[in-house]
């Protein structure tokens, strides 16, 4: 009987990496949103682009290579407006002066993650993409019912990600150490609560759980 624990399968397993996009994997990219300088201060600034530059995209390109090796689908969001002055936006990124505007750089995906000409990139504008997006209506037309997540923020985005494929009866599993949180206290506390919704693992596990699909498949 298959239970949270359970390796991922084949076929029916899929990566999902959100917002790992350029508006918020490279410094100086403020004009993006107006973060608080008394929350956001240049040390914490630091620190997080210290942990996406260093751990958090190395690992998600080693993670969708593998994917894309084994045959598995990987699967993007970016947070990004359907309109160039961001009218559709939630109230949330409203009142938060939050928009990256349709078309803009800001909303690609790096070319780190090696985007694959077919593969899937689904704009939101709202922490969870679950409720921003068609992506569970995607994800059951795909057969995935193994779902693998990583991105940033761990404590925002990422969480409400798991939270929503937990409830909406995906097998959940979130990949540690290639996400990054607001702080690393945050990010830490994320990761110990999200082990009531799915499974947490590194991403050696779960780059062995998928060499041993491709084996499997020889």
């Amino acid at each position: 009987m298959k239970d949270r624990s359970s390796p991922l399968q084949a076929g029916v397993s899929g990566l999902l990496v959100i917002d790992l996009q350029e508006a918020f994997v490279r410094r100086g990219q403020g004009h993006y949103a107006h973060p608080d300088p008394r929350r956001w201060t240049p040390a914490r600034l630091a620190a997080y682009f210290d942990a996406v530059e260093r751990q958090v995209l190395p690992n998600a390109r080693r993670l969708a290579r593998a994917f894309r090796a084994a045959g598995q689908e990987v699967l993007f969001t970016v947070i990004q407006s359907l309109t160039r002055d961001g009218r559709d936006r939630s109230l949330d990124h409203k009142l938060s002066s939050f928009h990256v505007p349709r078309g803009d750089p800001g909303g690609r995906v790096p070319p780190e993650l090696e985007l694959g000409e077919d593969e899937i990139v689904l704009p939101k504008t709202a922490s969870g993409v679950f409720n921003a997006t068609n992506v569970a209506y995607v994800l059951r037309n795909l057969g995935i019912s193994d779902l693998v997540l990583c991105g940033v923020f761990t404590d925002q985005c990422v969480e409400s990600a798991v939270r929503d494929a937990a409830d909406r009866g995906f097998y959940v599993t979130l990949v540690g150490d290639a996400c990054a949180g607001t702080t690393p206290e945050a990010h830490a506390h994320t990761l110990a609560a999200m082990a009531a919704y799915g499974r947490v693992r590194t991403t050696e596990e779960i780059l062995g759980e998928l060499a041993a699909l491709r084996g499997a498949a020889a």
